[in-house]
Order: structure tokens, then C-alpha cells, then sequence
């Protein structure tokens, strides 16, 4: 049998169970009655931070749509325009240009704007007396373009026009020497075909040139204008695109409109609505909750919005970058901003919006070596600063402009060899913890060969940065938050590292090489400090260091050793579980501005109560503006990893080599899933009804061992698999599974 053929057969088997659980839950119908719904303009836009408009997206061109119904501005921004440059403040995303469509007779009337979950498509509607103007639009998850069609009912006709517009003053920082410019090159025209065209390029001064474009043509218009009618909607199409995507960038936008007949644009369209009725096949939940639920969907809809291209990961804001330069350069952050907004997608099964995840930390490798050896003196190991970009841009280093303004960084000692490091050395630890998540949920041999080398680099460093002591390592001269120079084991890095240890041994096992290494990797993991508590508010809690900071009074520091680290569950030490469960307690950092994303899983993990974690949820979906984004939260995607992370633990945890069935889940609340993802690349689908489960089936992608927690306690199950039934019975059922193969379980005797 070739590989097409097992191919064809496992997809067909993935298929088949897919139809049997969606027979009773189809997510067209879970999806779909999810409408966003905006009443009125956004109001944050343009804005250096995260904006309160209308998202578009296709993980490589970002539309938010901002103004009033007499004009409507689509600012346009993509993953790979950035002004590419390794010095603080210098490198940053940008803004590529706007699309301003202006119809002056509708000042005065309603606005309403509806996105549709489930064909990723927008419809804006604006009513002013008799007249009612609707456009729809989309940005094609298969050709990168946009898509507006124009409608009226009424009589009369209405005159408008689109015009493509370049930033201006209010988008671009533009008052040296108060703040820096860098101005690039900017053009626009229109060729004899009357179709637009702009284009932004930085070339000058920089590490990397950019050069990005948008051509737009407007059906049947000209210069831009139009007349609308009843019954005769008008159309117009923009296409995007950098180069890094094409030699010509310009040339190949205006080409690709030239394309777009009506034909053309109907297959676009049908296309781009398979590819998204395609994405929510690949899993899904349902719970009793509304409000959780439209986030949970809310927050995968952005996520796939803005993350596909395997070079250029979504920065902190995402795709819609409408002001420059972005608060924190808009950059990947590597003290958790960037690795949050990937928490969500293991479990979910999305794991192509995760692959462009890591692709900035290779590029990182050759600095990282450097900065290894220059500050800490280890030749063969990796140490990252806070801030980096793509395609191995540092967007934190040290330049002449921070003499002036940033003099003091050096002073206390948060930069060292011009990295800007905070007194943390656990950056690039941390940016393994989304590795190991990839690696364990799907035991993918090409994913682990690509990113093998990165985190044995970063084991070499820490097995020479630590200190052996009195029968233990001890990690000196760290910080738990930026700038607290000189920790002693900040339980961060403790956790960190001992994941580290253990992904590396798996990992390289996995691969077969480096067998001479394993055991010390496991010593240092097993002999690492441990943890170090204190007492607050009459409960035994964890400590943030051995010595130094004690206790931080916001951000999630203390607990992330539990999550993202992954090292206290369901099956560790009760004592330990209970400490972890006291710290949740006390810290109650639910609505953080920087770790709700940890805080909600890590309360799932420690096994904190259900019914108080969905309360909280709950509260957590309803602080957002409509495209979900957070309010009063500085930051952008990173909080659309909370509610789907924290949901799928909470149905499926598969954690501590053990996979646990609605482990911290109300009994009393009817729920079900479909192809969670867990560790041992198993996809799990299960429902709850009147605190039974049923419906239990297990795909396994790989054939590895199964170890599930028996959903039926100690009762017989019967498992049916491709070679017949078998019966379990036992706390734990171990089952050796074969690749390919989709396991159904049922509990053999009556309750």
C-alpha cells in the first residue's frame, strides 16, 4: 500500500467520524448562530493598540473597517510589511494603506455591521429614510483579495466613490525629532485600465527591504465613482500582496484584479467559504453557555483571520495594524506575548494557524548563539531578548536613539551586549513551551526535526547556567518580572526548565539521536530546586522566588509554572495541587491585563472549581468589545487563547500522560465536543448528557499508547476498534492503539 493510499483511507476513516458525531451536531448550525454585531463606529481606530472595528482576515492581509455610513475607511495592513530593522523603536509592522469608500447621502443614517462566523463574510447596513444601502464583503481565505458588493433598495440612485488612499498624519508618526519617522517610499496612480494602485517600501536604512501594494478596480466605474441603483449593486475588488510573495509586487496586484471577472469572483467566493466551512470541521464544542460560546468560536474566527503565513506570525495586535508605530513595536514579545496567542490551537486542532508560531525563533538562532556566549560565556547555547521580529530582526536592540531616552535601561542593568533583557533569562525557554505543546499533540516527525535544534540549544544553555548545589541546581541571577535583577529560582523558570528538560529527552528519543544526553537532561529535571511557599491570607501559597520577589499584585507570574509550563495537574502531588489551588485562590487574576491566558487553564489544571472558573469565564466574555478583543486590556491577540484553552481543558484535558473526560466540568451541564486534540496526537470527541458520557470515540493519528481515565468509573467498557471489541475494566484503560484507527468506547453493563 503506498502513502496516497493510506492517506486516502485514514481521511476517509476521520471522515466517517466526523459524519457519525455530526449527525447529531453539525457545526453550521453550532457556528453559524453566532452573528458579531456592530451598532455603531469604532471609535478606537486609528489607534497604536488594539482596535475596537470590525475584523477582516485571511492570515496574511488584515481589513478593519472604521467610519461612518457616508464614508467607510478599510485600513489595510498585512503579516509581512514591516519596516525590517534590528534596533529599538525602528522595527515595527505597519500600515499599508486605506480603502475609502464615500457615499455623502447616507450622513445621518442607522449603522449596523454583522459578521457571519461560519462564512467568515460581513454585511454593513445603513438606513436613512426610504434608502437603505447594504455592502458585503469578505477577504478571501484563498486569494489574497477583497471583495465589496454594493446594493440599494429605494428609489432614486445614490452617487459614490472608492479611492485607495495612503497613510497619513493621523497613521504615521510624523513630528522629529519629538518621536522618529521613518517615512519610506510611498506611490500611487492609476494605470489607463483605470484600476488604482498604491504601494509602501522601506529600503533605505533598514536590514531587510519591504515593499507591499494594493491595486483596487471598481466594476464598471470610473475614477473610482459610481452610480447605485435598485437592483443594479455595484462591485469592487483589491488585491494584496508584498514582496516577499512576488519579484513585482505592484505589477502582480494590478494583474490579479484584471482577473477577477464575475466568475472568477463567484469561485473566489465559493472557495472562501469552503475553506472556512472547512476550519470548523476540524473541531468544535458546545456548552450551555452563549456568551462563552460566541467567544470560543469569536476567538478562532481572529486567530484564523490573522494567522497563516508560515514566515510572518501575527504581532501583538494581529494583522490590523492602523497606527504606527505600535505600542511595544508591535513585535514578538518572547515573555509570553508572543507564545499566548498559539495556547488555544493544539487542543483545538487548528494546527495550521500555530505553524507560523516558530519560524521568527529559528531565524533567531545565529543572535541568540551570540548573546549566549557574550553575557553568560556558554558557546553552544541560546539566550533571547525580549523583543524580536521576523526573519531574525531584534526590534529591542540597543541604538543611538536610546541614549536620550532610554539611558537608564543600561544603567540598571536591563540590557546587556545591547540586548534588552529585563534581568530575565528565561526567554527562550519560554518559546519552547508552544513547541512542546505542537510536539505532544501531534508527534509530527517534520515538526520535530525543524525545531530540534532550537530547543537543544536552549538545554545546552541552561545545563551549563545552572549551579549544582548541595544535591540540587539552583538558578541564579534570574528575574521573574521584567527588571527584578537577580533572582534566585523565580518558580517560573523553575517550571520552564523543568518542561525544557523533559521535551528535549522525549523529543530527541523521538528522533533517535542524542541518546548520550538523555539521562543528564532527566537528572536536571528530576533535581531542580523545588518550588518555595509562603503563607497569604491564612493559606499556604507558592512564593515567586527562593529569594528576592516574594508576590507581584497583578500579572499571572506565579501560577504560570502550572500553565503554560504544564508541571502540576490532575495527577500530581495532593499537596502540592492544593498549594496551587490556594495561589489561584488568593490571586483571583481572572480579568489581568497581561495572564488571564494563563490563569484560566492553570486553574483548570490545579482542578479549581468548575462552576466558579465558568463564572468567571463568563464575566471574562463579557469585557470585550464586539470583535472580542479585550477592554481596558493593552494588548491585543493574545486573549483569544483564553476562553478556547480554558474550555477544551475543561471538556478534554489530556495532560500528565493521561486523557481525562469533562475532568473539570459541571456534571450538572449538558455539553459535547468534536476532535479536541490531545497529547499522544488522539482527537476526542464525547458528550456529557445528564452527567453521563456518551458518544466516546478516539482517533488515533499516530498509534500511540492510549492511557484514559475510565469515564465510567470502575465499571467494564467495551472498546470496538478495527480488529473487533475488547473489554476494559479498571480506574485507567491502556490501550495500543494502531495509526489511523478510530476507537469507540462504551460502558458494558448497566449503571
Amino acid at each position: 500500500m503506498n502513502s496516497k493510499q493510506i492517506k486516502f483511507i485514514g481521511a476517509s476513516i476521520l471522515l466517517f467520524c466526523s459524519a457519525m458525531f455530526m449527525h447529531a451536531q453539525k457545526p453550521a448550525d453550532i457556528v453559524g448562530k453566532h452573528i458579531i454585531r456592530f451598532t455603531e463606529p469604532a471609535k478606537r481606530i486609528p489607534h497604536d493598540r488594539s482596535v475596537d472595528a470590525p475584523l477582516l482576515g485571511n492570515g496574511f492581509t488584515g481589513v478593519a473597517l472604521s467610519g461612518n455610513p457616508e464614508k467607510q475607511v478599510f485600513y489595510v495592513a498585512r503579516n509581512d510589511f514591516w519596516r525590517l530593522k534590528s534596533a529599538h523603536n525602528e522595527g515595527y509592522p505597519v500600515v499599508l494603506g486605506k480603502v475609502e469608500l464615500s457615499i455623502p447621502q447616507l450622513e445621518g443614517a442607522s449603522f449596523l455591521i454583522e459578521q457571519q462566523l461560519y462564512d467568515a463574510v460581513t454585511t454593513a447596513r445603513f438606513q436613512k429614510g426610504d434608502i437603505a444601502v447594504v455592502y458585503k464583503t469578505f477577504v478571501s481565505a484563498t486569494d489574497d483579495i477583497m471583495a465589496v458588493e454594493i446594493s440599494m433598495t429605494g428609489k432614486g440612485s445614490l452617487e459614490g466613490n472608492v479611492q485607495l488612499v495612503l497613510p497619513c498624519e493621523k497613521e504615521i508618526l510624523n513630528r522629529p525629532p519629538l518621536e522618529p519617522a521613518y517615512p519610506g517610499k510611498m506611490e500611487i496612480g492609476a494605470t489607463e485600465k483605470d484600476i488604482q494602485y498604491l504601494s509602501r517600501a522601506f529600503e533605505d536604512s533598514v536590514d531587510i527591504p519591504t515593499k507591499a501594494a494594493i491595486a483596487l478596480l471598481v466594476a464598471g466605474g470610473r475614477d473610482g465613482r459610481f452610480t447605485l441603483t435598485q437592483g443594479k449593486p455595484v462591485r469592487f475588488v483589491c488585491a494584496f500582496s508584498s514582496n516577499f510573495k512576488t519579484a513585482d509586487c505592484v505589477e502582480a496586484v494590478i494583474r490579479k484584479v484584471t482577473e477577477c471577472t464575475p466568475k472568477r469572483l463567484a469561485a473566489i467566493e465559493k472557495d472562501h467559504k469552503q475553506w472556512w466551512h472547512n476550519y470548523w470541521e476540524k473541531s468544535c464544542v458546545s456548552i450551555p453557555d452563549s456568551v462563552i460560546e460566541k467567544q470560543y468560536y469569536l476567538s478562532l474566527y481572529g486567530t484564523a483571520s490573522c494567522s497563516r503565513d508560515l514566515d510572518f506570525p501575527p504581532p501583538i495586535f494581529g494583522t490590523w495594524i492602523t497606527k504606527e508605530q505600535p505600542s511595544w513595536g508591535g513585535d514578538y514579545h518572547l515573555n509570553y506575548n508572543h507564545m499566548a496567542p498559539f495556547y488555544a490551537l493544539y487542543s483545538a486542532n487548528r494546527i495550521e494557524q500555530a505553524e507560523p508560531y516558530y519560524s521568527p525563533l529559528l531565524a533567531m538562532i545565529p543572535r541568540g548563539k551570540y548573546y549566549s556566549e557574550k553575557v553568560t560565556g556558554i558557546s553552544d547555547g541560546i539566550l533571547l531578548p525580549v523583543g524580536i521580529g521576523p526573519l531574525g530582526i531584534e526590534t529591542t536592540r540597543w541604538s543611538p536613539l536610546m541614549e536620550q531616552h532610554r539611558r537608564n535601561w543600561r544603567e540598571n542593568r536591563n540590557i546587556e551586549e545591547d540586548g534588552l533583557f529585563w534581568g530575565q533569562k528565561s526567554n527562550a525557554a519560554y518559546s519552547v513551551v508552544n513547541l512542546s505543546m505542537q510536539f505532544y499533540h501531534t508527534y509530527d516527525k517534520a515538526f520535530a526535526e525543524k525545531v530540534y535544534p532550537y530547543i537543544r540549544l536552549t538545554a545546552n544553555f541552561w545545563e551549563k547556567y545552572l549551579r549544582f548545589e548541595d544535591g540540587r541546581y539552583v538558578i541564579y541571577n534570574d528575574a521573574i518580572h521584567e527588571g527584578t535583577i537577580g533572582t534566585v529560582n523565580p518558580i517560573l523558570s523553575l517550571g520552564l526548565v523543568r518542561l525544557l528538560m523533559q521535551t528535549v529527552t522525549d523529543m530527541s528519543e523521538f528522533l533517535g539521536v542524542d541518546a548520550d544526553k538523555r539521562d543528564k537532561w532527566l537528572y536536571i529535571k528530576d533535581h531542580l530546586s523545588n518550588y518555595t511557599f509562603q503563607q497569604r491570607n491564612g493559606k499556604t501559597v507558592f512564593r515567586y522566588s527562593e529569594k528576592g520577589t516574594e508576590w507581584w499584585n497583578d500579572n499571572t507570574l506565579g501560577i504560570q509554572h502550572i500553565y503554560p509550563a504544564g508541571q502540576i495537574g490532575l495527577d500530581s502531588d495532593p499537596k502540592l495541587q492544593e498549594v496551587a489551588i490556594n495561589t489561584i485562590s488568593v490571586m483571583q487574576r481572572w480579568l489581568d491585563g497581561n495572564g488571564s491566558n494563563s490563569f484560566f487553564p492553570a486553574a483548570v489544571r490545579s482542578g479549581y472549581d468548575a462552576d466558579s472558573i465558568l463564572y468567571h469565564l463568563h464575566r471574562y466574555s463579557e469585557h470585550t468589545f464586539p470583535n472580542g478583543y479585550q477592554l481596558n486590556n493593552a494588548h491585543g491577540v493574545e486573549n483569544w487563547s483564553t476562553v478556547p484553552n480554558t474550555i477544551n481543558e475543561m471538556l478534554c484535558m489530556g495532560h500528565q500522560g493521561v486523557v481525562r473526560l469533562f475532568p473539570v466540568w459541571p456534571k450538572n451541564k449538558d455539553a459535547s465536543f468534536h476532535q479536541i486534540r490531545v497529547e499522544g496526537a488522539f482527537l476526542v470527541s464525547a458528550a456529557l448528557k445528564n452527567g453521563e458520557v456518551i458518544d466516546l470515540s478516539i482517533l488515533s493519528e499516530k498509534g500511540r499508547e492510549l492511557n484514559l481515565l475510565n469515564p465510567w468509573k470502575n465499571r467494564k467498557v467495551k472498546v470496538k476498534g478495527k480488529k473487533g471489541e475488547t473489554v476494559y475494566e479498571g480506574e485507567r484503560i491502556k490501550i495500543s492503539t494502531q495509526a489511523g484507527v478510530t476507537y469507540r468506547f462504551s460502558p458494558l453493563d448497566a449503571k
